[in-house]
C-alpha cells in the first residue's frame, strides 16, 4: 500500500459519519448525569434549609445516588463540604448569631468542665474510699481509727517494756552465772583434802 493510500483511508475513517447508536448513548447518560445533578442540588438546598446533618453519605441517599457519582463530581462534593462546615442556621430565631469561634469557644469551656468535673469525681472517690474504710474499722470491732496512734504508743511501750525485760535477764543471768562459779570454788575449796599433821 503506498503512503498516499494510506493517507487517504485515514482520512476516510475521520470524516465518517458517527455512529448513531454511540450518538444516543452518549447523550442518554449526559442526560441522566444532568438529572443526578439536578437532584444532588435540590437535595443539598433542601437539607441546608432544615438545618439537617450534612454529609456525602446523606446527601447521595436523600438524592438517589451513589457516593462514587459525588466523588466523580469534584463541584457537588465541594459545595457538600462547604455546606458542611457552616455552622447551623437558627432559622430565624432570635439570639446571637453562630460562628466558628463561638462554637470553638463553647467546645473549649465544654472541655475544662469536663476537666473539673473529672477532678471532682476523683476527690469524692477519695473521700467516699475513706469513709467506707472507717465504716469496716468500726463495723470490725477494733475501734475507731482515731484509736490507731494510742495502739502505736502502746505498741511502742510494750517493746520498750521487753527490751527492759532481757537487759534484766541478761544481768541476772550473768549474776547467776558469778554465782555458779563461786559456788564450784567453794566446794572444790571444801572437798579438798587436808594435809595430814
Amino acid at each position: 500500500m503506498s503512503t498516499t493510500t494510506a493517507t487517504t483511508s485515514k482520512r476516510d475513517a475521520t470524516t465518517a459519519p458517527p455512529d448513531p447508536r454511540a450518538q444516543a448513548m452518549r447523550e442518554g447518560r449526559h442526560a441522566d448525569s444532568t438529572r443526578r445533578r439536578q437532584r444532588v442540588l435540590t437535595t443539598l438546598q433542601r437539607t441546608a434549609a432544615e438545618g439537617a446533618e450534612i454529609n456525602v453519605s446523606a446527601i447521595a441517599r436523600a438524592a438517589g445516588v451513589d457516593r462514587s457519582f459525588l466523588y466523580r463530581h469534584h463541584d457537588l462534593l465541594g459545595k457538600i463540604h462547604a455546606l458542611a462546615a457552616e455552622p447551623p442556621t437558627t432559622n430565624g430565631a432570635p439570639g446571637p448569631a453562630v460562628t466558628r469561634a463561638s462554637l470553638q469557644a463553647d467546645l473549649l469551656a465544654a472541655h475544662e468542665r469536663a476537666a473539673r468535673l473529672h477532678t471532682r469525681i476523683q476527690h469524692l472517690e477519695h473521700r467516699l474510699s475513706d469513709a467506707l474504710g472507717e465504716h469496716a474499722w468500726r463495723e470490725s470491732g477494733l475501734g475507731n481509727p482515731a484509736d490507731i496512734d494510742a495502739l502505736h504508743q502502746r505498741i511502742t511501750r510494750l517493746e520498750q517494756h521487753g527490751i527492759d525485760l532481757g537487759l534484766q535477764l541478761a544481768e541476772r543471768d550473768e549474776d547467776l552465772a558469778a554465782a555458779r562459779a563461786a559456788n564450784r570454788e567453794l566446794m572444790a575449796r571444801i572437798n579438798a583434802p587436808h594435809p595430814t599433821r
